[in-house]
């Protein structure tokens, strides 16, 4: 299990027919390291964990739960075969492209040592938006990539340090249940009755994504 690929956006403008200009660090490329890693900040006020990353809509992105995003280079090359076109690491935005590891099979609060300092740990999957639709240029695309149900993981920043590509992946923790981030992402999007579930993760997940899943839970009993 390594680090196969680090990426990083830089601010760039984007075609949104409904607004006059938005720009997007979405357009992800490799780059050689060391990178600099570290918790950025709350939602909202915080950006993107990875030094030199634009996340330019810190409404929706970036923040300590969503520091730093990371793609299977397996589910890629499936996506490759299945769209007939090359994918780049970096192209779905992931700022880390992985080998050997199952990303969207990971545990809620699993974490991973990158490198002899970072430590990092899974909160969430991805919610593909009309900015990644765009951005890969394929109609109906946050259809197909939902149907998937491989969206990658989000990880906060338990141990900021530097990493670079080519840095081994050591799994150092699996929390004691079930909850991967595919299911996770099957629960928000489409499946909810799976929501409670989700509870079993408890403070590990995504905050936003805890409190989606309690309010359920309480319509339910």
């Amino acid at each position: 299990m390594k680090l196969l690929s680090l990426n990083v956006g830089r601010p760039k403008a984007v075609d949104v027919p409904e607004e006059s200009k938005r720009v997007s660090g979405i357009d992800k490329r490799p780059v050689d390291g060391p990178v600099r890693v570290a918790a950025p900040g709350p939602k909202g006020v915080g950006a993107g964990g990875v030094a030199g990353d634009a996340v330019c809509n810190t409404k929706h992105h970036g923040g300590d739960d969503q520091a730093v995003y990371a793609f299977a280079r397996e589910d890629l090359d499936g996506w490759e075969r299945e769209l007939g076109r090359t994918l780049p690491s970096g192209i779905f935005g992931e700022n880390l492209t992985t080998v050997g590891l199952d990303v969207s099979g990971a545990l809620i609060g699993e974490r991973w040592r990158i490198g002899p300092e970072v430590i990092l740990e899974i909160t969430t999957g991805r919610v593909p938006c009309l900015n990644f639709q765009r951005h890969l240029g394929e109609r109906g695309w946050v259809k197909r990539f939902t149907r998937q149900g491989a969206p990658g993981a989000y990880l906060r920043v338990i141990q900021p340090g530097e990493i670079r590509a080519g840095d081994p992946i050591e799994i150092v923790h699996r929390p004691d249940h079930d909850i991967t981030v595919a299911l996770t992402f099957r629960a928000t999007m489409n499946e909810h009755g799976l929501l409670p579930r989700l509870l079993a993760a408890s403070e590990a997940l995504h905050p936003e994504v805890l409190e989606i899943a309690r309010k359920y839970a309480a319509t339910r009993e």
